[in-house]
């Protein structure tokens, strides 16, 4: 367990932060340390999908009942947030919670929405006293689910990623940026310059080695 109650922790934390953290720690610091967010056609396309799913009504459908923007929260690991959708599943005389995410793009190589996901479900295990095996990701350019199984390894990794994140907030430090191919995609991009201060950073590096060299005197070089 990572915490057993509120006093154990200054603040929750949102349930979003795990995602960024897993996508660019750096980019989870920006956010939630540094408080700094910027817009892209990706986040107003994602916003978009999130506002529709959040001005929903309840719906019931046959054996499922649909509950839009659900409050969330787990004392244990420390998040609070909302999911966009919860399904209930009725079996029985019991309704199995079925947590819904919807994202804009498609899905990742990485594991960020689905410890996301797992999250979500986590918190309404700790809310609702039950146990979820799985839960699903709707992706906006596939317009399909993909289903997502709460095993070991994912609880696992979502335990970890929420650890790390705390870690990362308490610290109040950010890392220096390291350019990749996300940063293309990123909304901060502008933000965090990642090229400039990258290139800065090895610029940096070379002369302190050159100063080195220089202070070792020229019997020694």
């Amino acid at each position: 367990m990572l915490y057993n109650n509120n006093s154990e922790f200054d603040d929750l934390i949102s349930l979003s932060a795990l995602n960024h953290y897993i996508y660019c720690p750096r980019r989870c610091a920006l956010i939630h340390i540094e408080q700094l967010w910027g817009e892209n056609q990706f986040t107003a396309e994602g916003r978009i999908i999130h506002d529709k799913v959040d001005t929903a009504d309840r719906e019931s459908r046959g054996n499922i009942r649909i509950e839009y923007g659900v409050p969330l929260r787990s004392f244990r690991l420390g998040l609070i947030g909302k999911a966009d959708v919860v399904e209930f599943h009725r079996e029985g005389k019991r309704w199995r919670p079925f947590p819904v995410e919807y994202k804009r793009g498609k899905p990742k190589k990485d594991n960020c929405d689905k410890v996301q996901l797992c999250a979500q479900a986590i918190c309404l295990e700790e809310m609702l006293h039950c146990t979820i095996t799985e839960g699903a990701l709707f992706y906006g350019t596939t317009r399909r689910r993909q289903d997502v199984i709460f095993d070991t390894d994912l609880r696992a990794e979502t335990d970890e990623t929420a650890k790390n994140v705390h870690d990362l907030i308490r610290s109040g430090i950010t890392s220096k940026p390291e350019y990749s191919k996300k940063c293309k995609s990123c909304s901060l991009v502008e933000l965090c310059m990642p090229k400039v201060c990258g290139i800065a950073g090895k610029a940096g590096r070379y002369l302190a080695g050159f100063i080195d060299q220089m202070d070792t005197g020229p019997d020694q070089l």
